[in-house]
């Protein structure tokens, strides 16, 4: 009897102290991890009373300027629900899932049962844009050209808006390598390079779109090109490279400014922080619909719609700058005016990158030309379509090879000219070779970790100590390799490639460690788009400037003719994305 009453309250006890422990274990911070678009995401959430109360994003390597937006957005909708059980943020898809995995990680981990949300109201109503703004220009699209169009208008003295689709500013101007093509600049003086000048670039850029592009629009950008990049530097306080540039395929000299970082985020967070210096607003997750037009034909506001699909309209007295890109990423676009771009090729582009500008200034009339010239990026990750920055080292003596091993084109040749070569080879990739003393010139493996760790995790890189270890990884012809190597330190000491007359001189890949890297093209850059003039209004099918409407970067069709060199991306859209902002900045 005495046994078992002790058996009795033994248990009872052991209950109570679970009951305690239960009611204790409502609170405390638990990390979680999940996968993301560039790997790990650790995050450590807080738990108050059976609610999550905060979240804070530990480890990462998301794109910074990207994700902390989306990362904001997500904490607070799973703050206002208490549960991870929320929608990807669109557009971030990938960072979102893993953002969110890592959330209920966490919790799971935590072994606390999340309490019930109270349904609320105040938080939604709180973030609600007003139905209807006016201003004296709105901007659409958060890129590069965006962002100098709005801040020189509202250095003007004009009160600006930038609507963006996306939760995140920056568009393929984020995404790219930032770099910038600009004859004359301080870092060629530094580093010696003379006889480069305006009438060189020009005539690259013309020969390099097939002589397509206007030759007033690319003369244009040409002569300002200098005063775009020294705009950045002073201004904007862009910080470049001081001894470094790339030389990109097509261009006769070393001529491209690298920012800090190797990556257009340099750009827009800087390019940001002055607009919020001007107290520009930049509206995310809004859409632009439609050009509103008044009864004299003049373009006076876009109607747009945010993510709960409320209808919205921002009224512009002076003028709508469209800024909203190509049309890389939209597969059904492309088909429609090349049907060679369809399914079968990855984007390296935003995901926001899908012609809209083009559309909606189309149904108001505007004359579209070149929409059938479409580049390919020929380095990209075969799986995924994202560009390869870490294969920079292509400008400063990697070499290209093919499944057995042998060159096949000068690395430095123009991109569509490099991408079909790609695609005549064996499965229509290829592998990119370079060694520690190239990477050692171009700084890509510390720029670009990320890139590096994710490559090395999905097989699509590695790194070897011999050649023959290297090319065993991918089955690739070793005596073929081997030969083509000792062909191109013999064309390195003797500084002639007389293979494929490497215009930039081949470099010695005697020593080891070497990385090779899989590699396909991806649709890059569409050259077709709004007929625009050097004041960057847009111009109907007669030639007429259609009133109150501008456009500036990849959606205008009249500069890169047929192909785009590499780096004049970022020249085109701050040049004239200054232009549009100047232009409407001046209006009385």
């Amino acid at each position: 009897m005495k046994r078992s009453l002790k058996v009795i309250l033994l248990s009872f006890v052991a209950v109570l102290l679970m009951i305690g422990c239960s009611a204790a274990k409502k609170g405390g911070t638990f990390e979680g991890v999940g996968s993301g678009k560039h790997g790990d995401i650790k995050v450590a959430v807080t738990i108050t009373d059976g609610a999550i109360t905060k979240i804070d994003v530990l480890e990462q390597d998301e794109n910074k300027v990207l994700s902390e937006p989306v990362y904001e957005e997500l904490q607070d909708m799973i703050i206002a629900q208490n549960s991870a059980d929320v929608e990807a943020v669109s557009g971030a898809s990938a960072t979102s899932e893993g953002y969110i995995n890592a959330v209920k990680d966490a919790v799971e981990k935590s072994g606390i049962t999340l309490v019930a949300a109270k349904k609320s109201k105040q938080a939604k109503e709180k973030e609600q844009i007003p139905a209807e703004q006016d201003f004296d220009v709105v901007v659409v699209g958060s890129g590069g050209a965006g962002f100098s169009a709005a801040i020189e208008a509202a250095e003007a003295g004009k009160k600006v808006a930038i609507l963006e689709k996306l939760p995140a500013i920056g568009g393929n101007t984020l995404l790219s390598g930032g770099e910038m093509n600009a004859p004359g600049n301080w870092v060629q003086k530094k580093l010696g390079i003379e006889g480069d000048s305006v009438d060189i670039y020009y005539q690259d850029t013309m020969k390099g779109g097939d002589n397509v592009g206007d030759p007033k629009m690319v003369r244009l950008m040409a002569e300002k090109a200098l005063e775009s990049a020294e705009w950045l530097r002073d201004d904007i306080k862009v910080e470049f490279l001081p001894d470094q540039l790339f030389q990109f395929g097509g261009h006769s000299f070393k001529r491209a400014l690298i920012p800090v970082g190797h990556t257009g985020a340099e750009l827009i967070s800087k390019l940001k922080m002055k607009a919020d210096e001007l107290k520009i607003p930049v509206f995310l997750n809004v859409k632009a619909e439609k050009l509103i037009k008044d009864d004299s034909g003049k373009i006076v506001g876009v109607t747009a719609t945010d993510r709960e699909k409320r209808e919205l309209t921002f009224n512009a007295k002076d003028a709508v700058i469209l800024t909203t890109g190509g049309f890389g990423s939209n597969v059904e676009m492309r088909k429609q005016y090349n049907k060679e771009y369809d399914e079968r090729y990855h984007s390296t582009d935003s995901v926001g990158t899908t012609g809209d500008g083009i559309v909606m200034a189309q149904e108001v009339g505007a004359a579209l030309t070149n929409m059938e010239s479409i580049q390919t990026y020929p380095i990209a990750n075969p799986k995924t379509g994202m560009i390869s920055l870490l294969a920079d080292t292509r400008f400063d003596g990697a070499i290209l090879v093919n499944q057995e091993g042998k060159r096949f084109v000068e690395e430095l040749e123009r991109r569509d000219v490099i991408s079909k070569a790609i695609l005549a080879q064996t499965g229509g990739y290829c592998y990119q070779i370079w060694n520690d003393d190239i990477d050692a010139i171009s700084k890509t493996k510390e720029a670009h970790k990320a890139e590096y760790d994710e490559l090395i995790r999905e097989k699509l890189l590695v790194k070897a100590d011999t050649i023959e270890e290297a090319a065993k990884f991918f089955d690739i012809d070793v005596d073929s390799l081997k030969e083509t190597l000792t062909k191109v330190n013999a064309y390195a000491k003797a500084g002639e490639d007389k293979d494929f007359h490497h215009r930039a001189g081949l470099v010695s890949l005697e020593k080891g460690p070497y990385y090779i890297e899989k590699a396909a093209p991806s649709v890059h850059h569409t050259m077709g788009g709004l007929v625009i003039n050097e004041k960057t209004e847009v111009l109907d099918e007669s030639g007429k400037a259609i009133p109150g409407l501008y456009a500036a970067g990849e959606l205008t069709g009249v500069i890169q003719g047929k192909n785009r060199l590499g780096g004049n991306a970022i020249t085109d859209i701050i040049t004239y994305g200054r232009i549009a902002g100047q232009q409407v900045g001046a209006m009385k």
